[in-house]
């Protein structure tokens, strides 16, 4: 086992695995989800409730929009993203590669890197896959991804290949800058090269070769939940996860539901991350273990039983249906952070509860039997 990453167990029937990330700001159990926290805090949701309800372990920040506010000036004077907003565990942050996928009409796309304009007052940036390492170094993540295309789920072979090969020609760099730098803030910074290679399985697994042999700490797979079929994505997953190497921890970027996290479970990933939970939150939607809710319906005018008499959360149990769709009909704040976090709370139980199951033996047979639960719509 590395230094990073200890394995705890394997489930007998897949390829689901329980383990543990080790970094300086603490011991990360896997599998693990990551709330977003894009700008320096998870939208709507205070530091009190991601460490005592929801139980996060780990949360994330977004190099892009941290560039653009405050600036890596201020965070470097603040000590780190960690001192600037009090948050003194694990965080990861993603390479702005993303953005290179999402602002498509709004960038320049180069050997030497990307030019964007901003989102806010429309100035030209400039992301380098060395000036990504610097950001990143200076943001002050444990985890920080190397700079990488995101192609498009629908993106034709040729423009995927040519793709995927520019990623791996800005990995040799990031690699390079990285390692002639210095972990700053005192504690260890970790690199993980992200996987491409779109829906196309030659060129995943080239992508995975080559990445497995630069043995580093940790492996992201990238480009996927970006418009392809969900099957699509889950042969993805289970084509570079026969390769990627069984001790090192696999990251699945930006999916998803619940039921697309227990099946990537299933095929071997430890590390997820996504908006989702609190951008449907937001616009009154909530997951539990009985299904989908859309808090909007009227069918929930008067029902007055809690939010979710099986959650985990204490908001399921301080609040009733009827009185959060009324909360989000009046267009009350307090609604969409009380969904935030309980969508929150439940996908860290979905995931700690997977882990349980892992550990005894009968992942597959929990996953099989709760999945068509999770994906009913109430």
């Amino acid at each position: 086992m590395s230094e990073y990453f200890t394995l705890v167990h394997t489930d007998p029937q897949s390829a689901a695995r329980a383990g543990v990330i080790h970094t300086d700001h603490g011991d990360i159990e896997t599998p693990i989800f990551m709330p977003v926290g894009t700008v320096g805090t998870v939208k709507g949701v205070h530091k009190r409730d991601l460490l005592d309800d929801i139980q996060a372990q780990i949360i994330l920040g977004n190099t892009y929009h941290l560039y653009l506010r405050p600036g890596t000036a201020i965070l470097h004077k603040a000590g780190g993203l960690h001192r600037f907003e009090g948050w003194n565990r694990p965080i990861l942050t993603d390479s702005g590669g993303y953005q290179v996928f999402s602002l498509a009409g709004i960038r320049k796309m180069k050997e030497e890197g990307v030019e964007f304009s901003s989102h806010i007052d429309g100035r030209k940036l400039f992301f380098s896959p060395e000036g990504v390492m610097d950001i990143q170094r200076e943001i002050g993540a444990d985890i920080i991804m190397a700079f990488d295309e995101c192609t498009p789920g629908t993106a034709d072979y040729q423009y995927a290949k040519t793709s995927m090969e520019r990623t791996h020609r800005w990995l040799d760099r990031c690699i390079k800058r990285f390692d002639e730098t210095e972990n700053l803030y005192g504690y260890r910074q970790h690199l993980y090269p992200i996987v491409q290679g779109c829906v196309y399985p030659d060129l995943r697994t080239e992508a995975a070769k080559r990445l497995r042999d630069l043995d580093r700490d940790g492996y992201s797979i990238g480009g996927l939940a970006v418009g392809e079929p969900e099957e699509k994505m889950y042969e993805m997953i289970a084509v570079v996860n026969d390769i990627l190497p069984t001790t090192k921890p696999r990251y699945l970027m930006g999916v998803g539901t619940p039921w697309n996290i227990l099946n990537a479970i299933e095929l071997g990933v430890d590390q997820f991350d996504c908006v989702m939970p609190t951008r449907n939150g937001r616009n009154g939607q909530i997951f539990t273990w009985q299904g989908v809710m859309n808090m909007r319906n009227k069918k929930w005018e008067d029902d007055f039983t809690e939010l979710d008499p099986t959650g985990t959360s204490y908001v399921d149990h301080e609040y009733t249906r009827a009185y959060v769709r009324h909360l989000i009909h009046a267009e009350e704040m307090l609604g969409l952070e009380i969904l935030s976090i309980h969508n929150l709370a439940f996908y860290l139980s979905l995931v700690r509860t997977a882990r349980a199951h892992i550990i005894q033996g009968d992942f597959k047979q929990w996953k099989d039997s709760v999945t068509p639960q999770l994906m009913q719509r109430l």
